[in-house]
């Protein structure tokens, strides 16, 4: 039997008015459009339209620093509830696939259980995961702590929330809903199961109100990428958001987490790595430049270290020159990946301050490309077929101009090539991605066969 070739995946990460921090300050850029539930529609259907596997919403907790500290940067703090505004879109779409953030340290995981679930359920289907688990103290704070917890203790904390949300998402068996109405019998009470955790961080008893959710589990997405990090990606995702700025990075990564899948029984298939990408389209070289140092002239030096600031742990670089070179950063429990991406490329390239800020600012680390749609899609096509992604996180500099930019001109060029789809082929998130759909564990355990299952079965009928 001949196989199918293998085709990008390609996630839409909507921010705001776009990725680039000066994003907001573009004259072609409305800044209040972050505000209205309208712009997120019309992107969403950009994105639906150009056959993306997925959007894409994060999320972090609260304003960093102090009211002048927040002041001197001078950004858009505004973003909505990832759940909450992905729910709002599930009304205005059909195929694309629905993913949001949500921390495993601030939540607890019976609610992420219920609206995830009822985000699937609302969807048919689309719902996927983030998991983060925060990384900066003023989100400790606003919770009531003095500081976040140890890097390690957050993701040791997190591996064992995945379990507690599974076990609610098995509450009931896909056919434990008879709807006989003659018989008076809703459900077969055999078929629910209630949680009984005790665990070193948590304990949960009961079941969730609901039914199993369509996809079984909405997908499991992950974005660290520390040690701790990949140790729980290989054992809980499904799919990876990344950053790196180079294709010899990428193929470490990529090696890296995939080598790790066997010792937990997975194959390198069950998860997909897809880094971040920030593409500037022009029709021509020159035109994309344009594009490109439009948006950089227009980076407020103050803004651009407190960019940096806020990924390694609030560093303060007031006192260093901005056109000396970058200085050594003490050890953070935030977010380490990010913080070793920034000094490596800094070193690697022997940046200045300026130049490390201006180098980020465009997507806070990740990969940018300047080209034509021909030159974009080689550069694409190179990271997927060289072992260093299965598709992209698309982060447009600005939305929705980038956005569409990257539909009509970026998509075709890769449809042409043979390396993304022409149309939806499935309807849930999991089969665009060519994931399995879990079997629940009691069925699992009665047959002995693996834990997946084709299909969602359809209700009992009188």
């Amino acid at each position: 039997m001949r196989t199918a070739p293998r085709q990008l995946h390609l996630g839409a990460f909507l921010f705001g008015v776009g990725h680039h921090v000066a994003a907001w300050r573009h004259p072609d850029v409305d800044p209040s459009a972050a505000l209205r539930l309208q712009h997120y529609q019309q992107l969403a259907r950009i994105a639906e339209a150009g056959l993306f596997d997925a959007i894409f919403s994060a999320d972090t907790m609260g304003l960093p620093g102090s009211s002048a500290d927040l002041l001197s940067r001078n950004a858009p703090p505004h973003q909505f509830e990832p759940l909450a505004l992905l729910a709002a879109l599930a009304g205005v779409t059909e195929r694309i696939g629905l993913v949001g953030t949500v921390s495993t340290t601030y939540l607890p995981p019976y609610h992420l259980a219920r609206k995830l679930a009822s985000l699937d359920h609302l969807s048919a289907g689309r719902a996927g995961w983030n998991l983060v688990t925060s990384g900066s103290d003023h989100e400790a704070r606003i919770f009531g702590l003095e500081q976040q917890l140890a890097h390690a203790q957050r993701y040791e904390r997190a591996r064992e929330y995945v379990d507690v949300v599974k076990g609610l998402w098995d509450s009931f068996e896909d056919d434990a809903l008879l709807l006989d109405q003659q018989a008076g019998r809703y459900f077969d009470p055999a078929k629910l199961h209630r949680l009984d955790h005790q665990g070193r961080h948590y304990r949960v008893q009961g079941a969730l109100q609901s039914q199993r959710p369509p996809q079984g589990y909405p997908v499991m997405v992950q974005a660290g990428s520390s040690e701790d990090g990949q140790e729980l990606a290989a054992a809980t995702a499904e799919l990876v958001f990344t950053a790196h700025q180079s294709v010899e990075d990428a193929r470490a990564f990529y090696r890296s987490l995939k080598d790790r899948l066997p010792a937990q029984g997975r194959s390198p298939d069950a998860l997909k790595i897809l880094p971040g990408v920030s593409p500037v389209v022009g029709r021509t070289q020159a035109e994309a430049q344009e594009k490109y140092d439009r948006l950089q002239a227009l980076i407020d030096p103050a803004v651009g270290l407190g960019l940096l600031s806020s990924f390694v742990g609030g560093f303060d670089f007031s006192a260093y020159p901005l056109d000396g070179p970058v200085p050594e950063l003490p050890p953070t429990e935030g977010w380490q990946s990010r913080q070793a991406l920034f000094l490596n490329l800094a070193r690697r390239e022997n940046l200045t301050l300026r130049q490390l800020y201006q180098r980020v600012a465009t997507a806070r680390g990740h990969w940018t490309v300047v080209g034509t749609p021909q030159s974009i899609a080689d550069e694409l096509e190179h990271w997927f077929t060289t072992g260093a992604a299965d598709g992209f996180n698309i982060m447009a500099p600005t939305l929705p101009y980038d956005l569409q930019d990257f539909v009509a001109l970026v998509i075709p060029e890769l449809q042409r090539r043979g390396l993304f789809r022409t149309a939806y082929q499935g309807r849930t998130l999991r089969e665009h991605l060519g994931l399995p759909r879990p079997a629940h564990p009691a069925q699992f355990r009665a047959s002995g066969r693996p834990q997946t299952a084709p299909a969602v079965p359809a209700p009992a009928t009188a």
